[in-house]
């Protein structure tokens, strides 16, 4: 068809959201004024109004929209005005409805609530959904996922996003770019959103189905944000740096050979500070299979975590995880179980986001979960991270350092080892976490860092009877979501939530 006899891309728009009757469009047009003049701070948008017969040459291209008319258009339709009156593209535009009121109201809300993220459901093309852009704080890059909303229907312990947004839904999820569907309540007046990975989403509707079920327990409050916030972070630095993180672990074993090591952050320049963090990880923990043997006393984790970009590491990276199973082997035969002590002062609570200190306690339900005795100094401790064996061996194995990609030491000088005994004494005797049990432990952790502890064991309990997996799909090869999995369970098992 050639360009001059399709309609106006506003045309288009107008008819699949059936607001082309003049009357319906006044009414709409007259909303988007008053929510534009909220937006922008004109009162003067909120009388923006159009005669019948303009309204004709806007649709069919004849009559350019100026002035405020154009402001409340481009704002409400998210396109230009050149844009709106030039042809309709020749694909089919699939159109999402628009956003009630209210579910624009409680994503403003949620943005309000979280620093850290830029929430935008309005997209600058029809059906092409929002943007959400998470700030990576301290540690983490930052990153920017693709974003839909859909209103949505509460049923029992699910959501339900019904079949008059299938055909929309089925246009969404069918790119395989990472994106992430929200659901809310719209109407309903509730403040609640609901959260789902786009690519499970693809998979259910490949089913004869006309719905999309969503868990109630994926609703996004403060924990399921700690962990997208996280995971997302994480796996698209990862995977922005897989080239080159393939590339430098070829040459990992000459330094894995030596007795000590180290390397600076200049020496890779070009990772991103998570992937920097990776190769470090996976370095120490590769130093410590070799140079950790099994002793007759449990080993000890000094560890520099103070910050939810750090306990990202922890659980999301396999050799973090090693690093916990290594300890767990080799106190087979000690009397003491191993432990951990995190030295983490009330300055780094108080500065922190609470969907941070969420994520350093999942780190210390994690490290339970491997049978670690989790010790909280509330100090200030420049020490770099550590395993000690007591009397016999002491492991540097230090990924965290603000300095250095890693560096690795392996020493048995008994002045050494007492130094380094006499620290975790101090840490160990003067820690807030005293209690003999994990749960009491991460109880007092949970008192300490500012978490309610009986909303987030209901929490972690709901999450991991529903599993993860349709709300975080990781990408990159180099990370895991079993950690994550590992500590909700942990957590969610206490029995002194109440």
């Amino acid at each position: 068809m050639d360009t001059l006899t399709r309609p106006t891309l506003l045309y288009a728009v107008l008819e699949k959201r059936q607001w082309l009757r003049f009357e319906v469009f006044q009414r709409q047009l007259g909303n988007a004024g008053s929510r534009a003049a909220d937006h922008y701070g004109n009162p003067r948008l909120a009388t923006v109004s159009v005669t019948k017969l303009t309204f004709k040459r806007w649709l069919a291209g004849e009559q350019e929209p100026r002035g405020d008319a154009a402001t409340v258009l481009e704002f409400w339709l998210g396109h230009t005005v050149k844009e709106l009156l030039g042809p309709a593209p020749m694909r089919k535009v699939v159109l999402a409805r628009v956003p009630h009121d209210a579910s624009l109201a409680a994503v403003h809300s949620f943005d309000v609530r979280f620093d850290s993220s830029h929430l935008s459901v309005n997209g600058p093309m029809p059906g092409a959904g929002g943007v959400w852009h998470l700030d990576g704080l301290r540690i983490l890059d930052g990153t920017s996922v693709a974003v839909q909303m859909y209103e949505a229907e509460p049923q029992g312990d699910i959501v339900v996003i019904g079949p008059e947004d299938r055909e929309h839904l089925r246009y969404f999820t069918q790119a395989r770019r990472r994106a992430l569907i929200i659901a809310a309540l719209g109407a309903r007046g509730a403040d609640d959103l609901y959260v789902i990975d786009a690519a499970h989403a693809r998979r259910h509707l490949l089913m004869p189905v006309d719905r999309l079920p969503i868990p109630a327990a994926y609703r996004l409050d403060k924990l399921v944000y700690a962990l997208l916030w996280a995971a997302l972070n994480v796996d698209d630095s990862l995977l922005a740096d897989d080239q080159a993180l393939h590339v430098e672990q070829r040459s990992l074993e000459t330094h894995l050979t030596q007795p000590r090591s180290a390397a600076a952050r200049a020496a890779y320049p070009d990772l991103t500070d998570v992937g920097a963090a990776w190769i470090g990880s996976h370095v120490c923990a590769s130093y410590l299979r070799r140079h950790l043997d099994t002793t007759d006393a449990a080993p000890w984790l000094w560890s520099r975590v103070q910050y939810g970009g750090q306990a990202a590491g922890w659980l999301l990276f396999p050799e973090r995880h090693q690093v916990l199973q290594l300890m767990q082997e080799r106190s087979a035969d000690a009397e003491d179980a191993p432990g951990c002590v995190f030295c983490i002062p009330e300055s780094a609570v108080k500065s922190s986001e609470p969907y941070e200190r969420l994520l350093l306690l999942l780190t210390m339900a994690l490290m339970e979960s491997y049978g670690l005795t989790t010790r909280l100094y509330p100090a200030q401790v420049n020490t770099a991270e550590f395993v000690l064996a007591p009397q016999q061996r002491a492991v540097v194995a230090d990924w965290l350092s603000p300095d250095a990609v890693w560096h690795v030491n392996s020493t048995t000088s008994k002045s050494e080892i007492n130094s380094l005994a006499h620290a975790l004494d101090q840490a160990r005797s003067h820690s807030i976490t005293s209690a003999s049990t994990p749960h009491e432990r991460l109880h007092q952790a949970a008192n300490y860092l500012e978490c309610d502890w009986g909303w987030l064991v209901e929490r972690c309990r709901e999450l991991s009877a529903y599993g993860i997996s349709g709300l975080l799909q990781l990408r990159s090869h180099l990370i895991q979501p079993s950690g994550i999995e590992r500590a909700l369970s942990f957590l969610g098992e206490s029995h002194s939530a109440r």
